[in-house]
């Protein structure tokens, strides 16, 4: 399925001063949303492309960064590298895109990466896998998601604090499963910890009920997951059907704990898990400013498409270090101001008008952002809050916060 959709473009040309001198550049910048539209990432990809249009349209209602319109073009990666490449090089080619916002899924992000790094494209994503981080030798890659490393931190804090002993791990065979796994493990084991048994097992399988015997035959009493929707599923209804190891906890990826799991399996089958996932921002008025726009626009609560919040984070944090690099909106420039748009000194901003108003005021701004504060490491990521959640009343119920 692919599409594409322009938000509040009007048309313009590089003009030139009288004396030959260019100008700031006035044609529009041109977005590439690579959203999961379908597959796996399809509970979130149509309100995180959603997202990209709503930040974009809101761009260009404060006039524009730097006086240049945003216009979007969206294709959908289906969830499947192979479909994910074919995607971004239309957008490359094709389109014309001068940058690549809102992949999901570690597999996507890494598959694409080569080619918009190849092409100078800056790629704003909500991957988890460590490799993003070390293989963006170009500083051109930004993770508005926590890594898979900091998620592992989480699930080890979670662990330490539920008085568990004997961890289990249990990883889907990619990048951001295992990375799960590993940040678990690593966290774990620094704190003197033992991991008593780990499977990494292969997508798309019918069973795992030799997987899930290896693990429980190590008398695990919390297995931690690198999973996602339809191999929990799975794997859990197995588990629970088994009748082996009633008392065990499973901690999995938020991901993978949606609507659909519980429609699946229904709540008994689920009251053992711990779901965590990253938050929002849920504090800031940029939360607010996001989640009423995206209910009016989807009919939906924000919460429940924490990725949104980060594609929308996306547009705003660009536009920003667009007005802050201005007049050179090329984007080398634009792309080495974004780190400038939450200086530690600067003037707390919630909006794109907010902080372009303060940006052509000629002060420093601290976008905080919808998804999280948006402070950048020197890989280009954040660390988000995240949030534990159990079953209660037929749904998942936030139960608690993890901040680091």
């Amino acid at each position: 399925m692919r599409r594409a959709v322009t938000a509040g473009v009007s048309l313009a040309v590089m003009s030139l001063a009288l004396g030959g001198a260019a100008q700031a550049e006035t044609a529009p910048f041109r977005i590439g949303a690579l959203n999961p539209v379908t597959g796996a990432g399809s509970p979130y990809g149509p309100g995180m492309q959603k997202a990209i249009i709503l930040a974009a349209d809101e761009v260009n209602a404060a006039g524009g960064a730097c006086g240049r319109k945003l216009e979007v073009s969206a294709e959908d990666t289906q969830t499947s590298p192979e479909a994910a490449v074919l995607a971004v090089k239309k957008l490359i080619e094709v389109n014309k895109v001068d940058a690549v916002m809102g992949t999901w899924s570690s597999g996507i992000t890494l598959a694409v990466m080569p080619i918009t790094t190849q092409a100078g494209l800056p790629l704003l994503n909500t991957s988890g896998a460590p490799a993003i981080s070390t293989e963006d030798k170009a500083d051109l890659v930004w993770r508005f998601q926590a890594t898979n490393d900091r998620f592992g931190q989480a699930f080890a804090k979670i662990a330490t604090e539920r008085g568990f002993k004997r961890p289990a791990t249990m990883a889907y065979n990619n990048a951001s499963g295992i990375g799960n796994t590993e940040g678990f493990t690593k966290a774990w084991t620094a704190a003197g910890g033992e991991v008593v048994s780990s499977v990494v097992y292969e997508p798309k399988r019918p069973s795992y009920r030799s997987e899930l015997q290896q693990i429980l035959a190590a008398n695990p009493d919390v297995i931690v997951m690198g999973s996602y929707l339809q191999d929990t599923t799975v794997i859990l209804r197995e588990w629970y059907q088994s009748g082996q190891s009633p008392d065990v906890k499973w901690i999995i990826p938020g991901w993978a704990a949606n609507q659909q799991l519980i429609d699946a399996l229904g709540p008994d089958v689920l009251a053992n898990v711990i779901a965590v996932d990253s938050i929002s921002n849920e504090s800031a008025p940029s939360y607010a400013h996001f989640e009423a726009a995206y209910k009016k626009a989807m009919g939906a609560e924000a919460p429940a498409n924490v990725y949104a919040a980060m594609t929308y984070d996306m547009v705003i944090a660009w536009g920003l270090a667009m007005q802050q690099a201005c007049p050179d909106t090329t984007i080398a420039a634009v792309n080495g101001s974004i780190r400038a748009i939450d200086a530690a000194d600067g003037a707390p901003v919630y909006t794109f008008a907010e902080g372009k108003a303060a940006i052509e005021a000629g002060r420093k701004v601290n976008y905080e952002g919808a998804s999280s504060r948006l402070s950048f490491d020197q890989y280009g990521d954040v660390t988000p809050d995240f949030s534990l959640s159990e079953i209660d009343g037929g749904a998942f119920v936030r139960k608690g916060v993890v901040s680091f």
